[in-house]
Formats: C-alpha cells, sequence, structure tokens
C-alpha cells in the first residue's frame, strides 16, 4: 500500500515536518511520485516503524540512522530486542501496580499492608534482587550481593542520579564506539573505563576485579535481558562490549584477564 505524507503522518501519529525532516537528513527517504509528491511504501512503513520504536528508546536520529543503515542491522532482531525490552518494562510496571493497588485497599481497611509492602516496586534494589538476585548469587556468593544491595539502598538521590548520568555517558561511547567498529579504539576504551566507574558505583569496595568486570560482560552474552538492553544501543553492541572489555581488561589467549 502507497501513502502520501499526511496519510501516513496520521497513520503514525506524527507531523508531516516530522516526515520532511526525516527525508531531508536522509533518515526516512520517501519515493517521488511524477507530480514531486512524496510517497510512501510498505519498505518505508516498517522503517517508520522501526525509526519511532528507537526513538521511544531515547535515542537520537544521527544514532537510529547509523543503526539502521549497518551492516548488521535486521528488522526481525531489532524488533526481538524491543520486544524484550517493553516485556522488562512492563514486569516493572506490573510491580508499582501492585504496590498501588494494596496502597489504596490498606486506606480503605480492604488490606493490612506491610511498611516492606509499601516500598515495593519503589526502590532500585528491589528490581535488582526480582530480575538478578538468584543468578548473581550464584556467581558472586551470598555476602557480596547483600554488600552490594547494602550500598544500593544507602545511596543518595544526587548520588543514584550521578549513576544514571554515568549509564547514559555509557550508552553515548558505546553507539559511537560501535560505529566507528574498533574494540581496542579510544572511543571503545573509554566505554569500558566508564563501564568499569559504574559497576564500582554498585559494587561494595574490594569487589571489583578486571576479571570480574570481564565475567559480568559474558554473562550479558548468555541472558537475554542484558543483551536487549545492550543491542538496543546498536545492534551486535553486546558482542562488541565484551570484545573490547577482552582489551581493556588485559586478556590473553583464553585465560580471561589480569587485574
Amino acid at each position: 500500500m502507497q501513502y502520501e505524507i499526511h496519510a501516513l503522518a496520521r497513520l503514525a501519529r506524527v507531523s508531516t515536518r516530522t516526515l520532511r525532516h526525516y527525508d531531508q537528513i536522509g533518515l526516512l527517504t520517501a519515493q517521488r511520485l511524477d507530480n514531486g509528491y512524496r510517497c510512501y511504501g510498505p519498505r518505508e512503513v516498517d522503517r517508520l516503524q522501526q525509526i519511532l520504536f528507537y526513538r521511544r528508546l531515547g535515542m537520537g536520529l544521527a544514532q537510529i540512522r547509523e543503526i539502521l543503515d549497518g551492516p548488521d542491522f535486521t528488522p526481525e532482531t531489532a524488533m526481538q530486542q524491543h520486544l524484550a525490552r517493553l516485556r522488562q518494562e512492563q514486569e516493572n510496571l506490573a510491580v508499582l501496580i501492585a504496590t498501588v493497588e494494596k496502597t489504596l485497599q490498606s486506606w480503605k481497611g480492604e488490606y493490612q499492608m506491610t511498611d516492606q509492602e509499601k516500598f515495593d516496586g519503589l526502590t532500585a534494589a528491589h528490581r535488582n534482587e526480582a530480575r538478578y538476585g538468584a543468578e548473581l548469587r550464584s556467581r558472586y556468593g551470598e555476602a557480596a550481593v547483600e554488600a552490594a544491595q547494602k550500598k544500593l539502598c544507602a545511596m543518595k538521590p544526587e548520588e543514584l542520579q550521578e549513576q544514571q548520568a554515568l549509564e547514559q555517558q555509557i550508552r553515548d561511547l558505546l553507539a559511537r564506539a560501535v560505529a566507528e567498529g574498533n574494540p581496542a579504539g579510544e572511543t571503545a576504551q573509554a566505554a569500558c573505563a566508564a563501564h568499569a566507574r559504574w559497576i564500582q558505583g554498585f559494587w561494595p569496595a574490594g569487589m571489583y576485579t578486571r576479571q570480574a568486570h570481564l565475567g559480568l560482560g559474558q554473562m550479558y552474552l548468555a541472558d537475554e535481558r542484558f543483551t536487549a538492553y545492550y543491542d538496543a544501543i546498536a545492534p551486535g553492541c553486546t558482542q562488541f562490549l565484551v570484545r573490547a572489555l577482552g582489551v581493556y581488561c588485559g586478556k590473553s589467549g583464553e585465560n580471561g584477564c589480569v587485574r
């Protein structure tokens, strides 16, 4: 099916100005009819869907264009990544909804809510425990995970904001590094260094080693939740990050990292 610009704008709930801008910057190139009007076919419709998915993730237009035009991009893989991210959001929202419902019921005298339940779904520690607690305890031990959870719970709001800003910096660096294509390059290694600082912001003192850092990266590859998070930055980003960490950690053969 073919759409003129006004029809596609209504369908996708975007402005015609947005579509013209996408055309001008080469992000979504329209076909041209004999009368000079813009026209969009199935290929352009599918590409616009991907653009809007990535916009929802907060990505910039230049980054989206790099992803969509990259040699490793496939629509099916991208859609699987979107689905994984949305399912994570759905899980988080389900916990938050349950907390709000219980709170309302407790105010009406219909439910006796514990103090612990009042904060379920609201803290980063609770979400991390629900998602990754069992596997992290298996890998790093009970004491290490408990210490990390205590450190997270004790964080001040401004400290959490600093961690969030650092996380965004890592995402930006990784997007640039993947586009450059060199895991040993300056940008990739800066991303690894920022990733190390981010990890140490959550891990207790003495827990971080470069070997543990690389092990964490390898765990990302084995878990679709982590893979979806990093591959949403750029296709193949998880694999690229692990390769970059191999350089950052001083990998030697198959023996892992030196400290």
